[in-house]
């Protein structure tokens, strides 16, 4: 049998073509070939899981590709690492309601089994938010307040995305949000926890949400579970998914960059409004006093 072949143009200027067989490449359509093109209509034929994975994590890395120059990586910090769980509350504490209304707009279409799938779903991140607040408790910090009176610059427009897709007529793209979140916290090992529990006091376990948006939680199990439904939606319900996708990672990377690209002294400032007290930390005072007055924000790399 012939490997299944997918594709989809995501923008004006690139296509992403997979087959089933595990080949991936990017397609720049000739505009003086377009009838000889044979991926310039969107695809109609059957998905395969091989394929649409292929095409899903193509989608992010289109995303990522747009700031990859100018990606940080700077060295964890316990600031940072406070403004990071504050962006996670943010990202889950809306995510069970989003996807029911998604899932009564399909119930409403006719659609029970895009339904059933995003049911699932909520109840599987229900409460995840609650993780974040408890590991911002266990740092000594009044989480409660804090995310109520800070949103994160950079993940307003991730979560404003979400609250949009979801409201949508037709909410096939939450799919593509969603897988996106998960694959890229899929991708963080225990060797990444580690990184960040080195910089916290001693006893201090602030790694819930950490543990669970990660390898070591059930987010791989997410990931394949997506991908399985994905490739049995039809061929216009998965162009829909990896545009979103992409479109999901493209406001994820610069979001996610504004805020890394932040020195400490920054950061502590906008907590320090936030919770309208100096920012401490259990053990951990002296470090942050260093870090406010000494961290540079991270070099974009070159």
């Amino acid at each position: 049998m012939t490997p299944v072949t997918e594709w989809v143009n995501i923008t004006r200027d690139v296509s992403i073509i997979a087959r089933e067989s595990g080949e991936v490449w990017f397609h720049t359509p000739s505009t003086t070939e377009q009838d000889n093109d044979p991926f310039a209509a969107p695809m109609t034929g059957a998905g395969a899981e091989g394929s649409t994975v292929r095409l899903l994590d193509g989608a992010i890395n289109l995303g990522f590709a747009a700031i990859e120059k100018g990606l940080a990586d700077p060295t964890p910090t316990i600031p940072a690492y406070i403004l990071a769980l504050v962006g996670a509350y943010h990202t889950s504490v809306d995510t069970p309601r989003n996807l029911r209304r998604a899932a009564k707009r399909f119930e409403d279409l006719g659609r029970p089994e895009v339904a059933a799938y995003l049911e699932e779903r909520a109840r599987e991140e229900t409460g995840h938010d609650r993780l974040a607040l408890k590991d911002l408790k266990a740092l000594g910090v009044p989480g409660e307040r804090l995310v109520a009176n800070l949103m994160p610059e950079g993940i307003a427009p991730l979560c404003k995305q979400f609250d949009d897709l979801c409201v949508q007529d037709y909410p096939i793209g939450s799919i593509g949000y969603s897988y996106c979140l998960e694959r890229i916290a899929a991708l963080k090992t225990e060797s990444d926890i580690e990184k960040v529990q080195a910089i916290c006091p001693d006893g201090v376990d602030a790694f819930r949400f950490l543990r669970s948006h990660s390898a070591l939680g059930s987010e791989v199990s997410h990931v394949e579970e997506t991908i399985k439904f994905v490739a049995s939606l039809p061929a216009s319900d998965r162009i829909s998914v990896v545009r979103a996708t992409y479109e999901a990672a493209l406001v994820m990377a610069q979001g996610y960059n504004h805020e890394l690209l932040k020195s400490d002294a920054k950061i502590i400032d906008e907590i320090e409004r936030a919770i309208g007290e100096p920012l401490t930390c259990h053990g951990a005072s002296h470090h942050l006093h260093d870090e406010k007055a000494g961290r540079q924000p991270a070099v974009p790399a070159e």
